[in-house]
């Protein structure tokens, strides 16, 4: 994969953030916290039913996709079980009425019940139509995934806002399940060859199961990691109440924009390492890229804290507590794109139980996490809980790739990001009370990577450049 495919799947990252950005702000002023909260248990609803009724026949598909010669069967193969078995599950919830609704916002609406299942079947089909795209390496199509949604959905919150009406929980849903039916319809055009080409194919039984012997594993480490990402939603959704889940979704979203460093990084990453692997690359190199991580998971980190304040100027006074949240839910992405430059040996030496074994002792503590600290806190003890469990995934994860790779120094590793954690929980807890003094522990935290890049000379710096340019690579080794 070249730097301009690897740019054009950067687009959806990059364009959803943006657009994440520009939508939170604007449905806060229209819409009360327990929606948006209500909101917010759709999408971890919705993204649990993709990954249990894919079967991980959608993961077996990318494995075995450029091996087969039938890639159209192929896609039947990895669809047909998992649709048929959700588009049943479905069916029998919807015959109560009401239950999807009641189960999962405490409101009894038939009509958003239909809504949510819809939702569901749609994400499904999306999830497999996406993957052909992602496997053909049409990046900008595939980054549409991300941008699309957003912005229908965002067109759809404007029109109720020109014309003042829809500022319910009904519109809102409305809103939700019309963007990603629309962008299913948009991926069914695109790639209706596949799909056609596809009706036409039969089941091989036996590559069914062999598929299915392929995918069912990585359900049980998808489910895991789906649970310390989501865990916390639903803690707050039963122990707490919709409104302090409203609050700390909106948290969420705006610490989100660190996705885009994770989603970049590990779509360029992986690929890479594995080919300085496979080519000798001396592994000083792969510690190169670990050190600079460090060093923009730091200064993110402190930037956060120091500009968090911000919030208040774009949301209305419900989500005050937001500033103080907002570092702590910052934990997820910066310190999983860490994991990925610590624990890339799992990978290498092809240890990917152990890779599972971090997500589920993560989720023990974050389980743990949110059942003693959400009750007393509510959302800042979600934040609190989470952030702890990521740190722990990170620590695990670099551990066991130390253990089965290779050995190297982890004080600094494990000092600034304890440091990071402890100063991002506290400032949930105090900062409000003691705001001047953050302001000067954040300034401080940030000194300390603005040292490291000033301090740096002597070694060899790193260009995106060098990800692609093998006679850069040789020379390193």
């Amino acid at each position: 994969m070249n730097a301009k495919k690897i740019a054009a799947f950067a687009v959806g990252p990059i364009g959803g953030a943006v657009l994440g950005f520009v939508t939170l702000p604007i449905i806060t002023w229209f819409y009360s916290a327990e929606d948006i909260g209500r909101i917010s248990m759709l999408q971890v609803t919705s993204s649990f039913c993709i990954l249990l009724f894919s079967l991980g026949l959608d993961q077996a598909y990318v494995r075995d996709y450029h091996e087969s010669v039938h890639r159209p069967a192929l896609l039947k193969t990895a669809v047909l079980p998992g649709l048929l078995l959700i588009t049943m599950t479905l069916a029998l919830f919807l015959i109560v009425p009401g239950f999807i609704s009641e189960t999962l916002f405490s409101v009894d609406s038939v009509l958003i019940s239909a809504l949510v299942a819809l939702c569901f079947l749609s994400g499904f089909v999306s999830r497999f139509l996406s993957l052909v795209l992602r496997m053909q390496e049409r990046g900008l199509a595939f980054s549409m995934s991300q941008v699309l949604p957003k912005l229908i959905f965002l067109s759809a919150v404007g029109i109720y806002a020109l014309f003042s009406f829809g500022f319910d929980l009904i519109h809102l849903i409305m809103a939700q399940t019309l963007s990603i039916l629309a962008v299913t319809l948009i991926y069914g055009w695109n790639t209706r060859r596949e799909w056609l080409s596809a009706r036409k194919q039969r089941i091989d039984i036996e590559q069914l199961k062999a598929m299915l012997r392929f995918g069912a594993p990585l359900i049980m480490g998808g489910v895991a990691f789906w649970g310390l990402t989501a865990m916390d939603r639903i803690f707050l959704r039963n122990l707490s109440t919709f409104e302090e889940l409203g609050i700390y979704s909106v948290a969420s979203s705006f610490a989100a924009a660190a996705v885009i460093l994770q989603s970049i990084f590990s779509t360029v990453w992986v690929p890479t390492v594995y080919k300085w692997a496979a080519e000798g690359i001396n592994t000083d190199k792969i510690d190169q890229v670990t050190e600079y991580v460090l060093i923009a998971v730091v200064a993110l980190f402190s930037l956060a804290g120091l500009c968090s304040w911000l919030v208040v100027y774009l949301l209305p006074s419900t989500y005050a507590n937001v500033q103080y949240i907002l570092v702590a839910c910052m934990a997820y992405p910066l310190l999983y794109t860490l994991s990925e430059a610590t624990g890339v040996g799992l990978g290498i030496a092809r240890k990917s139980t152990y890779a599972m074994m971090a997500s589920i002792i993560a989720v023990a503590v974050n389980f743990f996490g949110n059942y003693l600290l959400i009750p007393t806190f509510g959302a800042a003890g979600a934040a609190i809980a989470t952030a702890l469990a990521f740190w722990v995934f990170f620590f695990v994860r670099t551990e066991l790739a130390n253990r089965v790779w290779r050995r190297r120094p982890r004080v600094k590793l494990y000092g600034m990001t304890l440091i990071c954690l402890a100063a991002s929980v506290l400032f949930v807890l105090s900062g409000k009370e003691h705001s001047f003094t953050f302001i000067f522990l954040w300034l401080a935290i940030l000194c300390v990577p603005l040292l490291s890049v000033f301090s740096g000379t002597g070694r060899q710096k790193i260009s995106i450049k060098n990800f692609f340019n093998k006679k850069s690579m040789e020379r390193s080794k």
